[in-house]
């Protein structure tokens, strides 16, 4: 198409062309098809719009908690308020009071797949093309629509949203979002949507510790006069958003009591550690240490958040540390001739790696963790991804990450009916971005990792194909499955820190601080390019006015270039709008 002047039509094609995709993935079977009377997490999604429409909104959290109670914070309520109205205007026997549960006609699947295409498209999409702009508006017009289509096709997200069934795209859409408005420097733009994704899916506090620290971070950076002002912004606004959020249970629309009805339901602490098989530590050293046999509940809550904190603890260390080092001591020489181009912080780089180190964290470490968690921490793996090319770190491990996330999902694929789709899916994706670890050429440590984590689930999937497990282990294949999955997640939990502190040092947030606060030029203050994957020695002599100047040069030299994201490329391009273009 670019040869034949026609580049306008490739983005709407790409994202017509995944639409069909999903629609595609939607043909087949979903969660608890047919197996009554619990069905499943399809049915769920349906009582909630059953039930948000015939009881009034009090009774939304403690109407018969035993069949499927609503239990998702208030905004999917609202959503589920409006898909019910409209559906039961075409047809009020899919969503009759007591009488439509388990209903399964034709009609009503496609109304129910159809409002997971629309609430994505009308999401999801808008923030990934916003996310091709503002994040990587530095690289050419060719490089963002391939990022583009690797992030509409992602195998894992299609499966679970358009085959298992749910609307996870519409918290991953409201948090990258908000990550775009924090790189285009419209902080409570971004707030707000943070607010919207935790008040859709509870799933979203995963990513809590790394956006407010990044935006404290940010608070502390901008100085003394500037950070207090933007902290009362921030708090002014994610506030108000929450209580719009809850306003139908507080006074006067109801007794203050009645906001305990929906906090209760979200933090189910009384599920137990995990269900079914997750890759996560928990279920993996289970195999040994049988956790549940030993340790009460009340020690494992403790346990769980202790290690969860240790886990996104150094992201946090890391950006409001960063933000210590390059705080300003003072307002740039040119605020006032341009006054109306922003200049993103130099800790936005920062904000990727950390948003994975925190949901990594509560993946591996939290209470009740769900398999279909690891969509929380593969968005900014696989945003980090999409601006890498097949030679980097980046990319191959992204890739692994991505393949092993949907590999981790199998028993619940397959239970649902998805094997097609299963294979399908990474066929079509693997193929599409031109992965194939077993053609790489040097052969690193982590390209046979790859091979040989590749191999042994080609051989689950073969063993459990002609074998069936002993009647003593029934679980014997899920089990052997997280012993494989667990130990990639782990690894990407620990680069992700190292790249976080690599990236830190490179913009010289870390190393130790030097002599006398002055006033510098803004130039001084942008983001350098992403430290490629072997990184030079940087030198910690530097003045603090020249050091991000020379430390980009010194990599620029040594011929590095970024690895993701487009804040700059090392290609002899200029940099735009502190590396991230968002005009």
């Amino acid at each position: 198409m670019h040869h034949e002047n026609m580049r306008v039509w490739i983005v709407p094609c790409l994202i017509l062309a995944s639409m069909w995709v999903k629609w595609a993935v939607g043909l087949a079977s979903y969660s608890g098809q047919g197996t009554p009377p619990m069905y499943g997490d399809y049915e769920a999604q349906r009582h909630w719009m059953e039930l948000t429409i015939h009881l009034p909104v009090r009774e939304w959290y403690t109407y018969d908690l035993q069949y499927w109670g609503l239990d998702y914070p208030p905004l999917t309520a609202y959503v589920s308020w409006l898909c019910g109205l409209l559906g039961s205007w075409i047809d009020s026997s899919w969503f009759a009071l007591g009488l439509s549960r388990g209903i399964e006609t034709p009609g009503s699947k496609v109304f129910m797949r159809f409002t997971v295409l629309v609430l994505d498209t009308l999401v999801y999409i808008p923030a990934l093309l916003m996310f091709t702009k503002v994040w990587q508006g530095t690289r050419s017009t060719r490089r963002q629509e391939l990022a583009l289509a690797t992030l509409l096709f992602q195998p894992a997200l299609l499966l679970v949203d358009f085959g298992h069934f749910q609307y996870n795209s519409v918290m991953l859409g409201f948090t990258l979002s908000a990550a775009n408005f924090f790189a285009a420097e419209r902080d409570e733009l971004g707030a707000i949507c943070f607010v919207l994704s935790l008040g859709f899916k509870q799933m979203a506090l995963y990513y809590a510790p790394a956006v407010g620290s990044y935006l404290l971070a940010k608070c502390l950076y901008l100085g003394p006069t500037e950070g207090p002002r933007l902290f009362l912004r921030l708090a002014a606004v994610t506030i108000a958003s929450f209580v719009i959020l809850f306003l139908p249970f507080l006074p006067p629309f109801a007794p203050l009591s009645s906001i305990l009805d929906p906090i209760t339901r979200v933090f189910p602490f009384n599920r137990g550690l995990f269900e079914d098989k997750v890759a996560n530590f928990w279920c993996a050293t289970n195999v040994a240490l049988k956790w549940k046999r030993w340790a009460s509940q009340g020690l494992l809550v403790k346990l769980s958040a202790a290690f969860t904190a240790f886990g996104f603890l150094p992201a946090v260390v890391t950006l409001l540390y960063s933000a210590y080092k390059l705080q300003k001591q003072g307002p740039p020489s040119d605020a006032k001739a341009k006054p109306s181009q922003p200049t993103p912080t130099p800790l936005l780089s920062l904000l990727p790696y950390a948003l994975l180190t925190s949901s990594l964290s509560f993946f591996l470490f939290s209470f009740q963790v769900h398999e279909k968690t690891i969509l929380v921490p593969l968005l900014p793996m696989s945003l980090l991804l999409s601006g890498s090319t097949p030679d980097e770190q980046t990319f191959q491990l992204g890739m692994l990450m991505n393949n092993v996330a949907v590999f981790s999902m199998w028993p619940l694929l397959r239970r649902d009916g998805l094997a097609v789709q299963y294979v399908a899916l990474l066929a079509l994706w693997n193929t599409f971005v031109g992965y194939n670890p077993f053609k790489l050429s040097g052969r690193s440590l982590l390209q046979l990792l790859s091979i040989a984590v590749y191999a042994s689930c080609a051989v689950l999937h073969v063993a459990e194909l002609l074998f069936s497990p002993p009647a003593n282990l029934p679980d014997l294949f899920p089990v052997l499955n997280v012993l494989v999955s667990t130990p990639i997640f782990a690894l990407v939990w620990l680069w992700s820190i190292k790249r976080g502190i690599e990236v830190s040092w490179a913009l010289g947030g870390l190393g130790p601080r030097t002599g006398t606060p002055t006033t510098h030029d803004t130039t001084a203050k942008k983001p350098v390019p992403f430290p490629s994957d072997s990184h030079p020695d940087l030198s910690s002599g530097i003045k603090d006015g020249e050091a991000h100047i020379d430390r980009a040069s010194s990599i620029r030299n040594s011929g590095m270039r970024t690895v993701s994201l487009g804040f700059a490329q090392g290609r002899r391009r200029k940099i735009r709008s502190g590396s991230v273009d968002i005009h």
